[in-house]
């Protein structure tokens, strides 16, 4: 928390006031401009309150230089705090990411599973999310409809 932010809490808090709700976390996309399911993605990032900006352009040299092993490669790839989030994670599962701080490169939704957060419609499979860095990967969490499951 920033100094100036620091003190606005406090003299809200002295003067019986709540404080500022903290800032969204801020999400940074990078897509194919042509995608419609990285946007329905965006969309339900939008929704759960998350700030999103999104990039276009050479979408696998992002992929490469954030480290997203190709086999866990998806659509679109997002940074949120130090993080790699690759594919249609739902957003409950980037809260939970950044609130455990894992020591991990990310998490990711291979492919483009159906019922995942921009997959909507027709059936849904149940999906696993993965968090993956160095050397390492373990289920972080397994998903129907963006809904753990």
């Amino acid at each position: 928390m920033r100094r100036r932010e620091l003190l606005a809490a406090a003299a809200a808090l002295i003067a019986g006031r709540p404080a500022a709700a903290a800032e969204p976390p801020a999400v940074k996309v990078f897509k194919d401009p042509s995608c419609g399911c990285c946007d329905g993605w965006i969309g339900h990032m939008r929704q759960a309150g998350f700030r999103v900006d999104v990039t276009t352009g050479d979408l696998y040299a992002a992929k490469a230089r954030l480290g997203v092993p190709e086999d866990l490669a998806s659509c679109h790839t997002a940074t949120v705090g130090r993080y790699v989030v690759e594919g249609h994670v739902p957003a409950d599962a980037v809260r939970r990411l950044l609130a455990e701080r894992p020591a991990a490169t990310g998490v990711a939704v291979p492919g483009m599973p159906a019922g995942s957060p921009g997959m909507e419609g027709g059936r849904h499979e149940e999906y696993e999310v993965v968090l993956f860095g160095p050397g390492t990967r373990a289920t972080f969490g397994r998903y129907r409809e963006g809904r753990p499951a």
